[in-house]
């Protein structure tokens, strides 16, 4: 499984605990990772092309570095955020949720559960160094990834709801910059547009990046769907999969979001569906709990 396309680079010098476990996840996310090896992309196939963005996709920040790709998705109070679960929670490899230290990398000292430290969603962040926040940032409160990403192998459930709380105003980021409609019943065979991020190593200008491809299912992982496109390299686990999208009046369906693949070019989704409608459900009557 190619996992985050986020490196987490920690730049502190002072090792608190909070960047001990980012640190840690970023070595998780580098090991399993999203693109990080690089072969080239068939000459045939469609490459990702740098864009102006959409208002409701953005970047997460873990402790103020990139981290991954999310978007606002439609919701009763306008205040949930999708995105790939091994951006946001640790797991162990064994599939019991619990350290033990023989699961590989979450029990190298640290244990299952979500990462600490201030996690943030800028939408449609862009620009070299700093960068620019024209909605701002917006603080996330709580992580709910499904059972089937704690406790089982984990691909399967690649994908994670996140609360954030509104911001100065009162206002919440979907009434800021709008969201796209789960689909929760899709077949995997869509034409899609895809929305991420690249890290500022693949991207110095921190620009997003799309492409609009069809998609097909995964016969190794039937639970996934597959799409080929160059170009989505680390720092884009999490991104948006729209389907029937048009523009940002239009954005279409999510039907899933960014969670592996073995290179830059070729990339896969879990396909959202009864499971993952049940936890968004939960999350937004507030009767789901961060685990």
């Amino acid at each position: 499984m190619r996992t985050a396309r986020a490196p987490l680079a920690t730049a502190a010098t002072t090792v608190t605990a909070a960047a001990a476990a980012l640190a840690a996840l970023a070595a998780l996310i580098g090991l399993t990772g999203c693109g990080g090896t690089s072969r080239a992309a068939d000459p045939s196939q469609p490459a990702a092309r740098h864009f102006e963005g959409l208002p409701f996709v953005g970047v997460l920040f873990a402790d103020g570095e990139h981290h991954c790709t999310a978007s606002v998705i439609d919701s009763p109070k306008g205040n949930v955020l999708v995105t790939a679960a091994h951006c946001v929670h640790f797991q162990d490899d064994d599939g019991d949720d619990e350290d033990d230290g023989k699961g590989g990398d979450p029990g190298d000292g640290e244990e299952s559960g979500p990462i600490t430290g201030d996690l943030q969603f800028a939408p449609r962040f862009s620009g070299a160094g700093e960068g620019t926040f024209p909605y701002g940032k917006w603080k996330v409160s709580g992580i709910h990834v499904p059972r089937a990403w704690r406790e089982e192998d984990g691909d399967r459930g690649d994908y994670a709801f996140l609360t954030v709380e509104p911001d100065a105003r009162g206002r919440s980021v979907q009434e800021v910059v709008g969201a796209a409609t789960p689909d929760w019943s899709s077949g995997p065979r869509r034409h899609v547009t895809v929305v991420g991020y690249p890290n500022e190593a693949y991207n110095p200008d921190n620009r997003p990046i799309t492409c609009a491809t069809d998609t097909e299912r995964d016969d190794d992982q039937p639970y996934m769907m597959r799409m080929r496109c160059g170009g989505f390299y680390d720092g884009t686990s999490g991104s948006p999969w729209l389907a029937d999208h048009q523009d940002d009046r239009r954005p279409g369906r999510l039907i899933g979001v960014l969670s592996g693949g073995d290179t830059d070019a070729e990339s896969t989704a879990v396909l959202f569906d009864r499971q993952a409608r049940e936890l968004y459900e939960r999350v937004t009557r507030g009767a789901a709990k961060s685990p």
